[in-house]
């Protein structure tokens, strides 16, 4: 049985149409299609449901599921246990939105100059759903806000990153005070659900500053340009950049203290990937000094 067949079937349930799956593996639709067809007929049974231009999972399809992705995991294996002498292999990542765009990057282009033979799959996602991906083995490490819970002995925690809370208003409005601004503008407000956003709400509710909300929301590039269109300002934390270009924006610090994002990695101690892992924290923390020298 072809194992990148195998792959196919798990790309085109996760994607949830075979054009999407051709996309993600950089083939035809139809040659996704036919490698469908074919590992349906090895396994002898219908595994993908085509409805219009979607598909969903069989029954069939989903009892092989889970063992399909174990499988796929233990064929990456193979390069790392077959190379112990040597670093080597498939590193599964994952990563919240602004690490993905403004840390991870730097990380990874030191690693790879590094250590060539690394191969890296990237899975993007809330904290909480990639620490629970952790936990089950999905994924060898996160890039994560810290837990606001404590984590179970399989895994263990590294900060690479503080992020203190910050006013951001239109260039317009520097200088003002940062309560002021809170009290009397419009507000944009960091999603409250999430782990970064409850402490914005929670110094609020310290201050005794009760806003005029206007939107809620968790993507911090589309606070900062919705604060630059003039629709209010926010308090966030003072996330690494890239920042979206051409934005005319200050960033004002508060005068109470407050709270940090806490951004850093947790990883599983029981992943075979284990050495891979331990080459990426050593990468993690170069890059992090060498960005605050910079």
């Amino acid at each position: 049985m072809e194992t990148q067949f195998l792959h196919t079937f798990v790309t085109v349930v996760d994607q949830g149409s075979m054009a999407a799956a051709a996309r993600v593996l950089g083939i035809t639709p139809a040659a996704v299609a036919q490698q469908i067809r074919t590992l349906e007929r090895e396994i002898g049974a219908p595994l993908i449901a085509r409805v219009g231009r979607t598909v969903s999972v069989t029954e069939e399809g989903s009892r092989i599921l889970q063992r399909t992705r174990e499988l796929l995991r233990n064929v990456a294996d193979l390069r790392s246990v077959a190379n112990e002498s040597g670093v080597s292999g498939e590193l599964r990542l994952g990563a919240c939105p602004t690490a993905l765009a403004g840390m991870l990057p730097d990380v990874l282009a030191r690693m790879v100059e590094t250590f060539p033979q690394i191969n890296v799959f990237i899975k993007p996602g809330y904290s909480a759903d990639l620490y629970h991906a952790v936990e089950k083995g999905d994924l060898d490490a996160a890039v994560v806000l810290q837990a606001p819970f404590p984590l179970p002995k399989t895994c263990e925690w590294q900060l690479l990153r503080e992020e203190p809370l910050i006013v951001l208003a239109p260039q317009s409005m520097a200088g003002r005070d940062p309560h002021e601004l809170l009290s009397t503008q419009p507000l944009i407000r960091y999603d409250r659900h999430q782990w970064g956003g409850r402490q914005a709400d929670e110094y609020l509710r310290a201050a005794n500053i009760v806003p005029r909300e206007r939107f809620e929301l968790n993507a911090l590039n589309a606070i900062a340009v919705m604060v630059d269109r003039g629709l209010g300002v926010s308090l966030v934390p003072d996330w690494a950049k890239p920042w979206p270009e051409g934005l005319k924006l200050v960033r004002i610090a508060l005068p109470d203290a407050s709270a940090t994002r806490r951004i850093g990695i947790v990883w599983s101690r029981s992943s075979v990937r284990v050495r891979l892992v331990t080459v990426f924290l050593q990468e993690s923390r170069k890059a992090m000094q060498a960005a605050q020298q910079a």
